[in-house]
Formats: structure tokens, C-alpha cells, sequence
């Protein structure tokens, strides 16, 4: 899609249909840099993970080159940037054997896209595709640095080298992928340098298993937004995966990877009723519209279903979503709080700051873009969903 296409003719927040997404360009801009500016200074590449926007613009603007790095998390992601002219693909979750076909013809249509695996089994598989199909599919082996979901231990010597071995029948051993997940329940700096350096050194630690052995492990690839932006050494790392970075969301500043002021992105709603009686206001942004996600729930301040700003983006001390139902948000002051009801009618605007991006972006099928606290809608850019 060429940026024209994407942009419509120019209109006010009062304008749009809500409950919509709104993308605060200033703010997305500002994070974007101060992340490349942090990578830079470390001496790694930054490969950004396009499953938090899944927009073609925004890929656009956080990408080195129009070309990529990029990394995705469904092929559906992998299709839509390779049409946009993305060549240099990780497909960044466990490869399904029944999925190796797509990814055969994504490689023909110029994509570079690399598969991730953990066990024998799937790179037996993509060996026999790479054989049958007369190119040789790269494949990153997960590490698991950390128990949160997926992936080999480091110490692991035997299966890494059976996996590394299996891969080079037929396919290509492109290197070592891991990701920090525990780092999103780390508290304060220094935990999260400690969960960086623990990822940093699991990866590091197999590529030398597999390198001693004889294998090529040309790429170390680690990545969570919360170790790109705490991690004070990648020595040894050849790229570093974040994504969420983007937009920032509440989780983020809860963990402290960010401020409030930083998160860009936002849905904006309007008021549709009170139940003053019950301290409530009512909007047409229900659980549809913000995401079921809960994740400050397990924080030291619970945000509910998202924050609640005035029409311009700036906060209400202490007022959240405090439920939702499906079409229905409700609104009230944070228990136990200093903050105040804000007298607002029916028909007025408020936005609402969301737990997780990624999951509140995916109720939505394009971002209305703004810049600070103007009213003016500069561009509709478009995003996808499915797999």
C-alpha cells in the first residue's frame, strides 16, 4: 500500500466514529528513536516485531530499511510485509510442519523468511521440505533462557547439536533466537538488567555450543521490550527483537520501561450515560473496543481496563475503566483514591490508555493519527488482523 493511499482527507477527533484508534505520531516518533538511539550505542541491529502495529505505515517508519530486518508473528504478518516489500523475515513462533508451504511460497516471491523451532521433529521437517523443494529453509533453534513458555535449555548440549545437525540435512542453521518473557514481571532497573543479562548470556552460550561443534550460528537474536531498553552489554548479540516499544501501553509503565506520558497509543470514546448514584460514567468503549487484557490486574497499580485522558490526551488523576462489558465501559475513580469524578455530558470525548497494545490495537482496523494534543486527524492508516 503507497503512504497516499493510506492518508484521508484531513478531519477532527469530534468527527470520528467511536469508539476508534487513535495513534499519537509525536509520541510513536519519540520512541522509536530513543530505542535505535540505544541499540546504536550498543552496537546491535534492532529487528522491530511488526505483530504490535500490523500496519504497513508504521512498519514503514520503524524499520531501518524499507526492505527490513522485520520480525512477525503470524504468516498472515509475514504476507501482508512481504507484499509491502519487506524481504528479510523472522517468523517468530514454533513452525507448524503444515505451515512449511507458505513459507515455501513467500521464499519464492523474494521473502527471506526464517522459521524458529525447539525439537528434532520440526527440524526434520523443515529439512525434508528444504530437500523436496530445492532451497534451503534458514532456521533460528530457540533457546529457553528464562521457563516462560518455549524453547532449548542452553545447557542443553545434545539437543542442540542433534537440532543443529538435523537442520544442515537439507535446510540452513541460521543462528540462536531467544526472548526474555519472565522480564515483564521484573520490578525496577536493576531486575531488568539482570533479566537481559540472563538472556543475553543463555543465547550467547549455545551459539558457542553449536559454533565449537562445527555449526554456524551467524545470528544470536534476543529481544523483549524490557531488556532492549535495560540491557547493558550485548556482547555477543547480533540483534535485538522488540515491539510494543512503539506504542508503550500500562503494562510497560507499570514494569517502569516507560511513562504514562509515553504511551501513543489510545481509543477514544464518548460518554453515553451516569449512574451518578454509583459514581459511574458511561461510555460505548466496552471490552470489543479496549481488550479483555487485565495485565497491570497483577501490578502494583491496577488500571483497570485502561486509563481514562480528557479528549486531548492528558490524564484524569485516578479515573479508569473499572469494568466493561461488551459495547459498555465504566468509568469511575480508582478505589481508595484522592481523584474526582470529572464532570463530563453526554456526547463528550474521552481516551482511553490501554493495558496491552497489541491486544487492544487488534480490535481495530485502522489508527487515526494525530500529533500531541492537536485536534487535527492527519492520516487513517490501515492495520490487519487474522493469521
Amino acid at each position: 500500500m503507497k503512504q497516499a493511499q493510506a492518508e484521508q482527507i484531513a478531519t477532527t477527533l469530534g468527527d470520528l466514529a467511536t469508539p476508534c484508534l487513535v495513534l499519537d505520531a509525536e509520541r510513536m516518533e519519540r520512541n522509536i528513536a530513543r530505542l535505535k538511539g540505544r541499540l546504536d550505542g550498543l552496537g546491535v541491529m534492532l529487528r522491530p516485531h511488526l505483530k504490535t502495529s500490523k500496519s504497513v505505515e508504521v512498519a514503514r517508519r520503524v524499520m531501518t530499511s524499507p526492505s527490513g530486518p522485520a520480525t512477525v508473528s503470524t504468516l498472515l504478518e509475514a504476507e501482508q510485509f512481504t507484499a509491502a516489500g519487506v524481504r528479510d523475515i523472522v517468523y517468530a513462533v514454533g513452525i507448524a510442519p503444515s505451515k512449511l508451504p507458505q513459507v515455501l511460497a513467500l521464499r519464492a516471491r523474494g521473502a527471506d523468511v526464517t522459521v524458529v523451532l525447539d525439537t528434532v521433529e520440526q527440524a526434520q521437517a523443515v529439512a525434508k521440505a528444504s530437500r523436496q523443494a530445492g532451497t534451503r529453509i534458514p532456521a533460528l533453534i530457540e533457546i529457553d533462557c528464562d521457563g516462560h513458555r518455549s524453547g532449548v535449555l542452553p545447557t542443553d548440549r545434545q539437543l542442540l547439536l542433534d537440532i543443529g545437525r538435523t537442520l544442515e540435512d537439507g535446510a540452513e542453521l541460521r543462528g540462536v533466537i531467544t526472548h526474555a518473557g519472565d522480564s515483564y514481571l521484573a520490578r525496577g532497573a536493576e531486575a531488568l538488567r539482570q533479566c537481559a543479562e540472563v538472556e543475553r548470556r543463555s543465547v550467547v552460550d549455545a551459539a558457542t555450543i553449536l559454533r565449537q561443534a562445527g555449526l554456524p550460528c551467524p545470528v544470536v537474536s534476543v529481544g523483549s521490550t524490557p531488556t532492549a531498553h535495560n540491557a547493558a552489554d550485548l556482547t555477543g548479540v547480533t540483534e535485538v527483537r522488540a515491539g510494543v516499544f512503539v506504542f508503550f501501553d500500562l503494562v510497560m509503565a507499570g514494569i517502569g520501561v516507560c511513562q504514562v506520558d509515553d504511551i501513543a497509543l489510545s481509543v477514544l470514546a464518548t460518554v453515553i450515560g451516569h449512574q451518578r448514584n454509583k459514581g459511574w460514567i458511561l461510555v460505548d468503549a466496552g471490552w470489543m473496543a479496549l481488550s479483555q487484557d487485565r495485565g497491570t490486574r497483577r501490578q502494583a497499580v491496577d488500571q483497570g481496563y485502561g486509563l481514562v485522558c480528557d479528549a486531548a490526551g492528558v490524564p484524569y488523576p485516578d479515573l479508569i475503566v473499572a469494568d466493561a462489558n461488551q459495547e459498555h465501559g465504566i468509568i469511575t475513580v480508582r478505589p481508595g483514591s484522592a481523584g474526582k469524578l470529572p464532570d463530563l455530558g453526554i456526547g463528550d470525548r474521552v481516551r482511553i490508555l490501554p493495558n496491552h497494545a497489541c491486544a487492544t490495537g487488534a480490535q481495530h482496523r485502522a489508527y487515526h493519527v494525530v500529533r500531541g494534543a492537536r485536534d487535527n486527524v492527519e492520516a487513517e492508516w490501515s492495520r490487519f488482523g487474522g493469521w
